[in-house]
C-alpha cells in the first residue's frame, strides 16, 4: 500500500520571502489561500499581467506586484517559490533555477516538480490542521477541509488558551508536565466522544 511520506511543517511566512511567478487564475488562487492562512506573509508576484482580483488582494496584504517576465534574478533572497505560469517550459526553468539555489519550489499541477504541496487548511483561532493527499487529489483535500471545519468545535481556541494557562501552573520536569497534559486532554476527548 502506498503511503504519504511528506513531512508536515508550519512555516512562519512573515519571516520568509515568497515568490509567486504568474498572474493568472492559478496564481491568484495560490495567493488567496496563502493570505487566508497567513495574512502577514511577505510575497512578491512576477508576471507581465495580473488579474483584477490579484491586484485587489495584493492591496490587502504585504504583496508586491512586479509587472514583467520572470528572470532568474528574482530568486535572490527567496525562500519559497510557486510557479504558476501557463508555459510548461518557463515553469521547468524556474524549477531548475530553484534546485540550483536550494530554494523550495512548487510548480502548480506538476507534482514531480514540487518540493512541497499546498494542501487543504482549517484554521480556528490558534488551532490549524493541514491536509495532504500527497498531490494525488486536491479535490479530496478540499472535501476533508470542509469536513474538519464542521467537526472541530468553534470553542477550540478557548480550550487551547485555557490549556496553555494550565500548563504554566503544572509543577515537575518536562516528562511529568507532558504526562499531566496528556491525561487532562484525554479526558476532554473522552467527554466529546460520550456526547455523541
Amino acid at each position: 500500500m502506498e503511503r504519504n511520506n511528506l513531512y508536515p511543517i508550519f512555516l512562519k511566512v512573515k519571516q520568509l520571502k515568497v515568490l509567486i511567478v504568474g498572474g493568472g487564475y492559478v496564481a491568484e488562487e495560490k495567493l488567496t489561500f496563502l493570505l487566508k492562512s497567513s495574512p502577514d506573509a511577505c510575497v512578491t508576484m512576477v508576471s507581465p499581467m495580473f488579474r483584477e482580483g490579484t491586484v485587489s488582494l495584493a492591496k490587502q496584504g504585504n504583496v508586491k506586484l512586479v509587472k514583467t517576465k520572470y528572470k532568474k534574478r528574482f530568486l535572490k533572497g527567496r525562500h519559497i517559490v510557486v510557479a504558476t505560469t501557463d508555459k510548461p517550459k518557463v515553469n521547468e526553468k524556474i524549477y531548475k533555477h530553484c534546485r540550483k539555489q536550494s530554494v523550495l519550489v512548487n510548480v502548480a499541477d506538476n507534482p514531480p516538480l514540487c518540493d512541497f504541496y499546498m494542501g487543504g487548511i482549517v484554521t480556528k483561532g490558534n488551532v490549524k490542521v493541514a491536509i495532504s493527499t500527497n498531490g494525488k487529489s486536491p479535490t479530496m483535500a478540499k472535501r476533508l477541509r470542509q469536513f474538519f471545519e464542521e467537526v472541530i468545535p468553534e470553542n477550540i481556541d478557548d480550550l487551547v488558551k485555557n490549556l496553555n494557562e494550565y500548563r504554566k501552573t503544572i509543577k515537575g520536569d518536562f516528562e511529568e508536565k507532558v504526562e499531566k497534559l496528556n491525561e487532562f486532554t484525554k479526558g476532554i476527548i473522552e467527554n466529546k466522544e460520550s456526547e455523541k
